[in-house]
């Protein structure tokens, strides 16, 4: 300090003429001093740290630090003493809120996320096009494990995501586990219009009702506290099998609840009990899209349809 109080009476003893003058000299100063040590800085670091990523760390804090540095110098430069501390302090405060706008954003939505806690460790989440299990928390962001993308039914991707944590101010976050541990999954089944579609209904029924995640008086319990708890209204909790008509069968639609982790599993194992239920029957058949030609003077009902085919009179026999 002693040196730069030094500097300054000397710059002050040369005749520069008004103020402008010699804040702008000492200005351009300044900013050669700090281009100067970066330079310095940065040849030591490619000389000293042969680890690429430890040096890019390196140069990126004493580059950050020093340009704060400068950029208060100048703001002292600048600013008259008859403006106050008061003035100097805000708008140095007003810089840095400008210049740290995302990592403050970020800080501010961790204080939400530990005091709201629209998720905590260890829910799987979907926040924007992420979604994932929450396996690190920290003050500027947070991490995922991924699920989903190229990888089908919610399976892990392996990849990590870091996504700062302001994003839960402007992005819409589902979470999967969230008071209500379970999630509805649906699997469409197609059956010709030839099949017995009441037989498979009840058979599908069966079916659900061995795979639903909700087994006993205790775990629907807890299902309606937590619907309660969020103005969830659930109106049936145990399987149901819906039915509609598609452009190739009969459509009857499983709707069960299940872990939101073992999607893929029950799925895989419903899926399993059907074929072989179906397999077991003879009036039921899996349908699939297909072409045929339909005659129906031949297959349609009596009285429905266009003009059944005259018999032959007994001259043109």
């Amino acid at each position: 300090m002693e040196y730069w109080h030094q500097l300054i009476d000397w710059l002050k003893n040369l005749e520069l003429g008004s103020p402008l003058h010699f804040n702008t000299i000492l200005s351009l100063l300044t900013i050669l001093a700090t281009a100067a040590l970066l330079r310095i800085l940065s040849k030591i670091t490619e000389q000293r740290i042969e680890d690429p990523a430890k040096r890019y760390l390196a140069r990126k804090s004493y580059t950050y630090t020093i340009i704060t540095l400068s950029a208060i110098v100048l703001l002292a430069i600048w600013i008259e003493e008859k403006t106050g501390i008061g003035a100097y302090l805000g708008l140095v405060s007003a810089g840095l809120a400008i210049a740290l706008k995302d990592p403050l954003t970020n800080l501010a939505a961790w204080l939400f996320i530990a005091g709201r806690q629209p998720f905590v460790m260890g829910d799987r989440i979907q926040i924007g096009d992420h979604a994932g299990d929450v396996i690190d928390l920290r003050p500027f962001a947070f991490t995922l494990l991924e699920i989903g993308n190229w990888v089908d039914a919610d399976q892990s991707t392996g990849r990590i995501i870091h996504i700062p944590n302001g994003l839960v101010f402007t992005r819409a976050v589902a979470n999967y586990a969230q008071g209500f541990n379970f999630i509805w999954n649906e699997i469409p089944i197609t059956i010709t219009f030839e099949s017995n579609w009441e037989d498979a209904e009840q058979l599908l029924n069966k079916i659900a009702e061995q795979h639903s995640a909700i087994h006993n008086k205790q775990a629907e319990k807890e299902v309606r506290k937590a619907a309660r708890k969020f103005l969830i209204y659930f109106r049936h909790l145990t399987p149901i099998v819906w039915t509609s008509v598609a452009d190739h069968g009969v459509t009857l639609t499983i709707r069960y609840l299940c872990d939101p982790r073992k999607r893929r599993s029950s799925e895989s194992q419903i899926w399993k009990d059907i074929l072989t239920a179906f397999a077991a029957t003879t009036n039921i058949d899996l349908a699939y899209p297909t072409q045929r030609f339909y005659n129906n003077s031949v297959e349609g009902k009596p009285n429905a349809g266009g003009p059944q085919p005259s018999s032959p009179s007994p001259s043109e026999k």
